[in-house]
């Protein structure tokens, strides 16, 4: 990694959870390694909470965020951004990409394109191309459509995503796509980005206005977050939130990526597989000194 020289202006970085569960080891590890750092680097530390998700998001779990950080000792500036209040930032972004013909509506659910691509692997022999995340890649049903019919369904309430047509968005884009990666020391390196390898992405879907790569690029820019710490996991979607950043004219921060926590089984700590939650190791006991302890950070 070469070393460059500081930016000129205070850094910023933020903790930015999802109230779908209750915060486990995994997000105490990212809290620390973004507070540990901002203070390193003499930066600001914001929290931000991203629930676009009104159907798995629930209050109960905002202020189960909200305490378990408190008990941890973590002090964020400022107040804290709500994703949920700010669909309309959202809006506008999705809206200066669809007026220059990057996004297109997508009518397929999951089931059908699942069915579609097990179909074609079955009759050409060959495994369908998959995203970072082991999804199919979308086929592209839709994205020939005739506008005309496009727009009475959408008019008739016919369920819909809207997706970024990668192609004309890479072309839009122009060369060099990429970013910084720093490490503890402050020292730097580029990486270049591989959007392409997601396909069509989903921007705005059925149920929400926005998707995660919409509103994470959008938040970033209007919070001025400079640097991002995140898990290694959310690696790989870098490459879309920098194509986004490109064309919306937003700063691409400088992003570092920590390690995972693995349970027993080899797999990551997550919400959905029910792991040991802070709230249950503080009710076992467990001081949020030995948990400093714990991920490094006494």
């Amino acid at each position: 990694m070469a070393a460059y020289p500081p930016d000129s202006r205070q850094p910023v970085f933020r903790f930015a959870p999802s109230p779908n569960g209750r915060l486990h080891l995994g997000h105490a590890l990212s809290a620390l390694s973004n507070e540990a750092l901002a203070r390193r680097f003499g930066g600001r530390l914001l929290l931000r909470i991203e629930d676009i998700d009104l159907i798995r998001c629930r209050p109960e779990f905002v202020d189960g965020i909200l305490a378990d950080l408190d008990w941890l000792g973590i002090c964020f500036e400022g107040s804290v951004r709500r994703q949920s209040e700010h669909f309309d930032d959202y809006g506008r972004a999705l809206a200066s990409l669809q007026a220059r013909g990057l996004v297109y509506p997508c009518f397929c659910s999951r089931q059908e394109i699942k069915a579609a691509v097990a179909a074609c692997e079955a009759e050409n022999g060959k495994s369908w191309p998959v995203d970072p995340d082991g999804a199919p890649l979308y086929p592209g049903f839709c994205k020939g459509l005739d506008k005309a019919e496009a727009e009475h369904r959408i008019a008739t309430g016919e369920p819909h995503v809207l997706r970024l047509d990668m192609a004309r968005a890479l072309a839009q884009a122009g060369d060099g796509l990429g970013y910084e990666l720093f490490d503890e020391a402050g020292r730097r390196c580029f990486v270049p980005a591989q959007p392409a390898r997601w396909g069509d992405v989903v921007l705005a879907r059925k149920d929400v206005p926005t998707s995660y790569h919409l509103a994470v690029v959008t938040d970033d820019a209007l919070q001025g977050v400079s640097h991002v710490v995140r898990g290694r996991d959310l690696e790989a979607a870098t490459d879309v939130h920098v194509v986004l950043q490109r064309l919306l004219g937003l700063p691409t921060p400088l992003y570092h990526f920590h390690a995972l926590l693995i349970d027993a089984d080899g797999r990551k700590l997550a919400k959905s597989r029910a792991s040991e939650s802070l709230a249950e190791l503080r009710a076992q006991g467990v001081t949020a000194a030995a948990i400093r302890q714990r991920l490094g950070f006494a």
